[in-house]
């Protein structure tokens, strides 16, 4: 069985939905990841923000904006009869149920729920137009069987053992429909996988039933070389391994949810990247294969602060390190990138919601300081120890150009560099002119 997972814009209109088919094979065995129709996730974020904000009228305006959408959605996809009736009574449910929150007490808790019913929506429209060209489809609720725990780190048996038995239900059923992103947390809560979950969905799937393969329907024909926002002439990768797709997808490779290659990666389910767009181009395929001798790609990752901690107490002492990663570990806030001296470790960190907290107990160990504006630029491909003249070549092309922190031999699939981020075009830039060029 394959999983086959289609972003917002690839659901993003009537006549986008309409033509998931020209991919999509009934005859074979396929589940369907669907996210929510593009631009609705925004949405229901927006009518959150007003609920917790308690501003009431606010919100009608955007529950009823959004549910006005929803109707022009219908009647272009559904024909006229019982089946756009049905169509209409979804809308109608979702909406009244928005509607209702207006006047309750509005937590956080039920701004989970507020942001899974794009999902619901979506999955079960697409079911209802299936039936309206008569394609059998199950539609399976997936937050029957997928889960996270008190860690917020997704349960794949609990995923297998609720998973199986549905599709067993409906043995001699080809083709299945289910949410992206949506999940019950520890406490039988709805709750999310975070933004681009959708991705992680159809990877965490595709490790709980052993699947054939995975394939990431997007906007772009697989993952390139570079950002093609910025870089002129920027070529799709044909192959990564499991590690080079990591490095990209944390590094700022925008196409790939982060997390969704460790559940493949773990269980050796080959990850394809395609375009809905051009479903005849090759796209990126992401297995446990390596190709040897290349530099495959270059991302970056916006949103950094650097902070440097340093402390004559850190020379030759030992425990000095993990007391600082203790006050991170407390805050839960992650680390991206770290280099250190006898006397001195710099990091970065991307999540700033305990800052203030943080710079105060790191304050007790030395001096501290902080660069805000700061970008990651990683450079993903064999850099392992036998390579010669690699890491030269990136380090010559960035010579005019101010890095604050350079890490390397971390892995053997990047080296990462650490620069203001208004010098990260010009980074980019020189780094493929010299690489790729």
């Amino acid at each position: 069985m394959k999983i086959l997972k289609f972003g917002g814009t690839s659901v993003g209109s009537p006549e986008r939905m309409t033509k998931l088919l020209d991919i999509i094979n009934p005859a074979e065995e396929q589940i369907v990841v669907l996210s929510a129709v593009s631009g609705t996730t925004n949405g229901l974020v927006e009518i959150s923000g007003k609920l917790l904000k308690e501003d009431k009228q606010g919100a009608l305006i955007l529950i009823n904006a959004l549910n006005q959408k929803y109707n022009e959605f219908v009647i272009e996809l559904l024909p006229e009869g019982d089946l756009r009736e049905q169509g209409q009574e979804v809308v109608n449910y979702h909406f009244q149920f928005l509607t209702g929150l207006v006047n309750d007490i509005f937590t956080p808790a039920e701004e989970k729920v507020v942001l899974a019913q794009g999902e619901l929506l979506s999955t079960t429209l697409y079911h209802i137009y299936l039936k309206a060209i008569d394609v059998p489809s199950v539609l399976l609720p997936a937050l029957d069987f997928m889960k996270i725990d008190e860690d917020n780190e997704p349960d794949i048996s609990f995923a297998t053992a609720n998973l199986t038995p549905l599709l067993d239900k409906h043995k001699g059923n080809k083709l299945f429909i289910t949410q992206g992103f949506i999940c019950r947390n520890s406490f039988g809560e709805v709750d999310n996988l975070r933004r681009g979950g959708s991705d992680y969905t159809a990877s965490l799937i595709g490790a709980a039933i052993l699947a054939e393969e995975v394939q990431i329907w997007t906007d772009i024909d697989g993952m390139h070389n570079n950002d093609p926002r910025i870089v002129k002439g920027t070529k799709p990768i044909a192959h990564l391994s499991f590690d080079e797709a990591a490095e990209l997808a944390y590094f700022g490779a925008k196409i790939l949810h982060p997390q969704s290659v460790f559940p493949a990666q773990k269980y050796k389910i080959p990850v394809r990247l395609l375009n809905t767009m051009e479903p005849s181009a090759a796209g990126t395929l992401i297995s446990a294969e390596s190709e040897k001798g290349k530099i495959k790609s270059i991302a970056a990752k916006d949103g950094l602060i650097a902070i440097r901690i340093q402390s004559s107490r850190m020379l030759l002492a030992y425990g000095f390190l993990r007391r600082i990663f203790e006050i991170f570990e407390r805050y839960k806030t992650p680390i991206d990138m770290i280099t250190t001296s006898e006397v001195a470790v710099s990091l970065t960190i991307d999540f700033t919601d305990n800052l203030d907290k943080i710079l105060e107990e790191l304050d007790t160990f030395g001096s501290v300081e902080i660069d805000r504006e700061q970008t990651i630029v990683c450079v993903v491909g064999d850099f392992g120890a036998g390579k010669h003249g690699f890491a030269s070549r990136v380090l010559d092309a960035i010579k005019h150009i101010p890095v604050r922190m350079i890490s390397y031999g971390g892995s053997n699939y990047n080296i990462s560099l650490l620069v203001n981020t208004g010098d990260k075009t010009e980074v980019l830039r020189s780094l493929h002119n010299r690489i790729f060029e």
